[in-house]
């Protein structure tokens, strides 16, 4: 009765979420395996969960469809859904996650809550574009790591001092188009913890 309705209701609200109602009457073998990826999805939070556990879930997907699963998500997150998900996809992991653990063998390297994991990590990025030769920079002893990009350099720094003297050194060297300081990506973090075990 009542109860179908609102799941036919419910269901139909996903498939045209995820641009792919016309495939309600199909198998499921019948489709793509993204498609399928997306069917399974949808069964999993049809029944409203108070925990959905997503292993891997953006892996095969195209980037149109990395997006769209996001937004599912993000919006299951806003309505108070508990979600424990995992992933090797360390821009995914800090887009969606508030708390996170690194596991390395089994055992946590890494864990905490994201914000607080980025801030006690002190080191900081420096990203500068200039067309200039920056190689002048390099003898600055606060610097940990230089790589030249297509569009200047991205150097890592331990703290964010630093920066300030490496803004400073700039004045009246050029053009500078772009000058950024950024927290330190989830990334750099994963390799020296878990790159550390390796070595």
């Amino acid at each position: 009765g009542m109860e179908k309705r609102e799941a036919v209701k419910e269901l139909g609200t996903w498939l045209d979420r995820f641009n792919i109602t016309d495939y309600e009457n199909k198998k499921v073998e019948e489709l793509s395996k993204g498609n399928q990826q997306k069917i399974q999805f949808i069964s999993a939070v049809l029944h409203k969960p108070e925990l959905l556990i997503l292993d891997e879930p953006f892996s095969g997907l195209d980037p149109v469809n990395v997006e769209l699963l996001k937004e599912a998500v993000i919006s299951l997150k806003n309505s108070g859904v508990s979600i424990l998900f995992s992933s090797h996809r360390m821009e995914h992991v800090e887009e969606l996650c508030e708390n996170l653990c690194i596991l390395q063998k089994g055992k946590p390297v890494v864990q905490g809550r994201l914000k607080e994991i980025k801030r006690s990590f002190g080191k900081k990025n420096v990203t500068i574009h200039s067309d200039d030769d920056l190689r002048f920079l390099q003898s600055h002893e606060g610097i940990l790591q230089w790589k030249e990009t297509a569009d200047g350099v991205k150097l890592q720094i331990a703290n964010e001092d630093i920066s300030q003297e490496i803004f400073a050194m700039l004045q009246g060297k050029g053009f500078i188009r772009k000058f950024e300081l950024e927290e330190p990506s989830l990334h750099d973090i994963f390799i020296e913890k878990v790159g550390a075990i390796y070595e």
